[in-house]
Formats: structure tokens, C-alpha cells, sequence
């Protein structure tokens, strides 16, 4: 990136298609026109709920997952542990520096270090691992299961945790790509005038024109850029198993919100709120503002609701609902975020849930697993309509 890039970001126009652009590259969290799940599919999901019939074995994953469910799926047709089976995805994505939501290339806190949260849990056991605020150990979904098999603790964090990880053979690195790097330094632009080329400069305001953004890719980059600064992400991918037999395990791992303070922990990790798994009832899962979900122990919410007989679906749709509650339905305020709930029973029976309709990149999503082949499943949706607008670009 050239000096000015940062600049020039936030001073000039972005040419046309910086639109367009933005919707590929948050395509990894939604389906785009073509690929919508079509209305036969929304039919039999829920015929599907209605007759109680379901799948197994079954995985169902946030859809930044939806390329990596072959693996999981390979391990339980073998025969191998639930848990396995979703580390398997969701390993991939922590490794993934084009997915700037968890891992490696994951957007970092304000002061530019990426901090991870995740958890495991392990249906036929019980168990349960988590880990909060690790810094330089891009896979913390491993390091989760680690805690869970290694020590007499559940939850390890910060400091303390990195070096539990280093310990325990994890290599540490640099978790930023250029590419979060650079939205980070985007950031601190607009936040300080200071980390922008100052008026004496030959860079100053140096206009963003189709000569600099000439190409497609040029024009998306810009496009995300502006996004995930105006707006930060909260970025996320949960992942949930039942076997043949109906044993169960979940895990969530996270970068968590980008620019936030430092040793913030959202809900990924927190053993109810960003997962919970239990082995007779069933699992459910979260992405999106975590504080909210935290707020209703969301997770746990869905499967108690599974517990007294409701579908994964409409179980997902309380847990919103308690959501909206928080905020007496006040849709001014709920448009500042979104959130996704995700969960399937012990019949492989799958639902998922969200709380806007529409947003950036197409139809909110999320992706299963059947044993046959992996699908993009659409959400219900609480509200109709879609979450903050992205604003005008600045003149």
C-alpha cells in the first residue's frame, strides 16, 4: 500500500462498484443471488421441523464454514469424535488469512493485536474448554480442546493463556496479514489525524480515482476497507456435530469485534452464551454482537427451549427474541447490530436464526452437512429488513 492510501480512504469518492465489491468479499457470511437456497429447500426445512425428522450424522456451521464441511464430515463417516469432526472445519478457517473473523488475518484490538476467544464442548462427556483474550496462537479452538484435556481448569485467559499454549507446543506468531494490518492503520486514521499524511505532505487528500482503483479487486479491497472500518465486524464461526449414534459437540472461535479495547471477551467463549452442548438434548451456537447474546445466555436459551419441545428454529427465534426484549423492540437500536443463532437436537433436526433479514453480500446463511453434501440453508429471519445502513461515501 502506497502512503496514501489511508488518506485517501476517507477524503475522497470511491469510484463506482466499491457496492458491488463489498458484497464479494463478505460473500464468506452470505449467499449471493445465485446461490440463495431456493423456496422448495425453505419447504422441506420446514416440513422437516415439523415432522421432528432429521439427519444424522449432521454438522451445521456458520457459513465462513460452508467450504471446509467435507472434512468434518469425512472424520464422522470414519467413525471419529464429534469434536474432532467440527475442529475439522473450523481449524481450516482459524488458518485462513482470507477470513479476517478468527485466526490468522483476524481484524485486531485498537491497539493493532489480534486477541482470539473460543470454546469447546464435548457432549458425551460433558467436558468443556475455553479460552479468552490469546494473543499469537492463531488456532484457538486447539487450544481450547488442550485446556479441556490437559488441565483441572475450563476457562484460561490473556498472558496466562498464550503461555499455557506456547507450553503445550503451539507455535506463536504474528496473527496480522497486511491486509488487517492495513484496516487496522484505516482505522486509526479516522480515529487521529495524526496517523494520516499531515498538510505539509505531497499526499495530503490524494484522491481515490479509477487511475488507483482500476481494477475490480482495487475497487473491492477499497469497498471492504470502509466497511469494517465505519462499521466493525464482530466475525465468528460456530460449528455443531451429531454422529450416527446421536452424540453431540460444538465449538465457536472468534477474533472477536474489531478496534476493541484491549482484554474485551465477547461471548465465544463463554461456556452458554457463544456454545453449549448438551449430549440428550442437543447444541446451539452463536455469531454476531456477543455482549447481547451474553446478556440472554443465548446458547443455553436455545437448547433449553429444545429441551421442552420446540424445534431448533423456533428455539433459535426465543433466544432473539429475548434479544429484542432487552431493547423493548426499539428497531433504532437494534438496526446498530445483528446477531445469528444456530442449533440442531439429537434427531439431526437443524435450525438457525437471525435477527435482520437482509445484509451486506445477500441472504443471510448458514451451511450443513447431511452425509450427502454440503447445503447453504437460509435463516428465519426476527425482523424484516436489513441492519445499519453502510453510510454515504464521504465528498
Amino acid at each position: 500500500m502506497k502512503d496514501w492510501s489511508r488518506r485517501k480512504f476517507f477524503l475522497a469518492t470511491l469510484v463506482g462498484g466499491a457496492a458491488a465489491g463489498a458484497q464479494k468479499l463478505f460473500g464468506a457470511t452470505r449467499v449471493a443471488d445465485d446461490a440463495k437456497p431456493n423456496e422448495n429447500m425453505r419447504e422441506s426445512l420446514e416440513a422437516q421441523a415439523a415432522s421432528g425428522k432429521g439427519a444424522r450424522p449432521l454438522i451445521v456451521v456458520a457459513a465462513n464454514g460452508f467450504q471446509h464441511l467435507d472434512k468434518g464430515m469425512d472424520v464422522l463417516k470414519k467413525g471419529g469424535d464429534t469434536l474432532d469432526a467440527v475442529l475439522a472445519v473450523v481449524v481450516e478457517v482459524e488458518n485462513d488469512p482470507n477470513d479476517n473473523s478468527v485466526g490468522y488475518g483476524g481484524l485486531p484490538n485498537e491497539e493493532g493485536e489480534v486477541e482470539l476467544d473460543a470454546q469447546v464442548m464435548h457432549g458425551p462427556t460433558g467436558r468443556a474448554g475455553a479460552v479468552g483474550a490469546l494473543k499469537k496462537i492463531k488456532n484457538a479452538a486447539l487450544v481450547a480442546k488442550c485446556i479441556m484435556e490437559k488441565t483441572d481448569h475450563i476457562f484460561l485467559v490473556g498472558e496466562g493463556a498464550t503461555r499455557f499454549a506456547i507450553a503445550e507446543g503451539f507455535e506463536p506468531m504474528d496473527l496480522l496479514t497486511p491486509k488487517s494490518r492495513e484496516a487496522w492503520l484505516r482505522w486509526k486514521a479516522k480515529s487521529s489525524q495524526f496517523w494520516a499524511p499531515g498538510i505539509d505532505s505531497p499526499n495530503w487528500s490524494y484522491p481515490a480515482t479509477a487511475e488507483n482503483l482500476d481494477t475490480p479487486e482495487k475497487r473491492e479491497l477499497e469497498a471492504w476497507y470502509r466497511q469494517v472500518v465505519m462499521h466493525p465486524p464482530t466475525g465468528t464461526i460456530n460449528c455443531l456435530a451429531v454422529d450416527a449414534k446421536g452424540d453431540i459437540s460444538g465449538t465457536t472461535t472468534t477474533s472477536g469485534m474489531a478496534w476493541k479495547i484491549p482484554g474485551r471477551v465477547g461471548d465465544s467463549p463463554i461456556i452458554g452464551a457463544g456454545n453449549f452442548v448438551d449430549n440428550e438434548v442437543g447444541g446451539a451456537g452463536s455469531t454476531g454482537r456477543g455482549e447481547e447474546n451474553i446478556r440472554v445466555c443465548g446458547a443455553h436459551t436455545v437448547v433449553e427451549m429444545m429441551r421442552k419441545g420446540m424445534s431448533p428454529t423456533d428455539a433459535c427465534m426465543e433466544a432473539l427474541g429475548r434479544i429484542a426484549h432487552n431493547f423493548k423492540n426499539d428497531k433504532t437500536r437494534l438496526t446498530e447490530f445483528t446477531i445469528q443463532f444456530y442449533a440442531l437436537n439429537k434427531d439431526g433436526v437443524h435450525g438457525g436464526g437471525t435477527l435482520w433479514g437482509t445484509a451486506i453480500g445477500g441472504t443471510p446463511n448458514y451451511a450443513i452437512h447431511d452425509g450427502a453434501s454440503a447445503k447453504h440453508v437460509p435463516f428465519k429471519a426476527l425482523y424484516d429488513g436489513a441492519t445499519r445502513p453502510t453510510p454515504k461515501t464521504p465528498q
